[in-house]
């Protein structure tokens, strides 16, 4: 695995990062902790004026936003399916995406797999970010997917825990992100 280009510093202007995420569709972004990804999903969040849907897998993003650590903005709404209720909740995502632009947050890989365990369930959530990232091209909507990965030692990413490996297609936009000195980095990754 190569880096495509350098890192970038993520701060309180996302407007680079959101260009790259309209490029792709989906896009990923990993990373090893998940106090990281909350601190990116909270910025990008507050940078974005268009309507937004959080899937909230791993009820992470809805118990920060429930004990009243992160503001829920007025044009974010927030989805935590289940394993009874997600054709009923994705047939209402795909209705609003279909109709006006969003930026989609399905958070994350790790939840959505928990919530469905065997293979053919896997199949079936690639299928669903496949569809809601076709109809997102159509509405110019960005679909973003969060993981918990590692690298393994052949290079390659997996997610983590599990070792699921990750979906790709050739508009797949996947990118890293670790911290540094205080300072959260966002970087692009080619999987090859």
């Amino acid at each position: 695995m190569l880096d495509k280009n350098p890192e970038q510093i993520v701060e309180n202007d996302l407007t680079q990062i959101q260009m790259k995420f309209e490029q792709n569709n989906p896009n990923i972004v990993l990373c090893s902790k998940p106090f990281h990804k909350m601190e990116f999903l909270y910025r990008l969040i507050n940078s974005t004026e268009d309507p937004i849907i959080v899937i909230d897998m791993d009820l992470l993003y809805t118990g920060y936003v429930e004990s009243g650590m992160i503001q829920k903005k007025d044009n974010v709404t927030i989805f935590y399916p289940n394993r009874t209720n997600w054709e009923k909740k994705l047939s209402e995502i795909i209705s609003k995406v279909s109709k006006e632009r969003f930026l989609v947050i399905i958070d994350s890989f790790n939840g959505a797999y928990n919530v469905f365990e065997n293979l053919e369930s896997a199949r079936f959530i690639n299928s669903c970010i496949m569809l809601l990232s076709s109809l997102g091209n159509h509405s110019k909507s960005s679909i973003l997917i969060t993981g918990m990965a590692k690298k393994k030692e052949n290079n390659s990413w997996a997610l983590s825990p599990g070792g699921k490996h990750i979906i790709k297609s050739e508009k797949t936009g996947i990118f890293f992100l670790e911290k540094n000195e205080n300072r959260l980095l966002f970087r692009t990754l080619d999987i090859s």
